[in-house]
């Protein structure tokens, strides 16, 4: 063969990688909402309608839209992430998000949730490798545009899980692989930086840390920026420079976005869910669920129902999320 006939059959074969992602994708996800696949860390998203923007909290990990829209509002700045780029959440945060998708062209995605033995082993890897490198600045959440060794790794992962044997014996280190190509990518160090947990963002994570493993508990920001050995001033500035909202709106989102998952999944009334996460006053939990999501605790569980196939949490969650 020669160079240009081996050009020109490269070039056809990445052309037709995002058809064959495409087709693999409306396979492995049947339902609207969140599939289950045979790794517990990996979900495929469907959806076959439009969602109007929504409040939404990310647990880390990345998501990548093969086909569809979305887009994420956080602290100013609109982040897309769609067939060309991915989202990578390096600690949770809450933002509001919308979807472009209809049935005839519906949002394909997946969504890795952080496997963080993997990916700090990974950083810790890279990060000797690279020791050259300039450190930089962690952020919460970055879009990074899809190149062509991106596009061929999500197509050889979406081929290797649908065959069961595959996707048990050469998944995960397909997904290894997909964690190192986003830890190397034009984003990977300010990721490695936040896995890392080092300097204040450090702090403010493991802030964060505490705040979803006690969410129902009394919390106040004294004891908050005890927890990460700061002043309260000091811990004010930077927690809000990390999640763009004060500590105590961050805890009422975590408290109202758990109320809702408790709802739809374990079927609580809006009294059990608010009592669960730590509200004393029903009505206050009311007012406060239906200023966040725009519905009362009961229309918006049904709605969550009727629209999406909710999974079960990760065995492993160490975070509340959307989902």
């Amino acid at each position: 063969m020669t160079l240009n006939a081996a050009l020109t059959q490269c070039s056809a074969t990445h052309s037709d990688t995002p058809k064959r992602t495409v087709a693999l994708l409306r396979a492995l996800a049947p339902a609207e909402g969140y599939n289950l696949t045979t790794l517990p860390s990996v979900r495929i998203l469907r959806s076959d309608r439009a969602l109007s923007r929504t409040p939404v909290l990310y647990d880390p990990g990345i998501v990548i839209v093969c086909q569809g829209r979305k887009r994420g509002y956080f602290g100013g700045q609109m982040y897309q992430y769609d067939e060309d780029h991915y989202l990578a959440v390096s600690v949770p945060v809450p933002f509001s998000m919308e979807t472009d998708a209809t049935p005839e062209r519906p949002l394909l995605a997946l969504y890795l949730h952080l496997d963080f033995t993997v990916a700090a082993e990974l950083a810790a890897q890279i990060g000797n490798a690279s020791a050259g490198d300039g450190a930089e600045v962690p952020k919460s959440m970055m879009s990074t545009r899809m190149d062509h060794r991106m596009h061929a790794c999500v197509l050889r992962f979406l081929e290797a899980m649908r065959q069961p044997i595959e996707a048990a014996v050469l998944g995960p280190g397909l997904l290894r692989e997909l964690y190192f190509r986003v830890l190397t990518g034009p984003q990977g160090g300010a990721m490695r930086e936040a896995l890392a947990m080092r300097g204040q963002f450090g702090r403010i994570g493991m802030s964060l840390r505490h705040i979803h493993a006690a969410y129902a508990e009394p919390l106040d920001v004294t004891q908050l920026a005890q927890k990460a050995g700061m002043s309260v001033p000091s811990f004010h500035s930077h927690f809000k420079a990390v999640t763009q909202v004060s500590p105590m709106q961050y805890v009422k989102s975590t408290r109202l976005h758990q109320a809702r998952l408790l709802m739809v999944r374990q079927d609580l009334t809006a009294e059990a869910a608010g009592h669960a996460v730590g509200y004393t006053s029903t009505s206050q939990f009311s007012r406060e669920f239906k200023r966040l999501f725009g519905l009362t605790p009961a229309a918006e569980a049904r709605r969550m129902r009727e629209s999406f196939a909710i999974p079960p949490s990760f065995a492993d969650a160490t975070y509340v999320s959307s989902h």
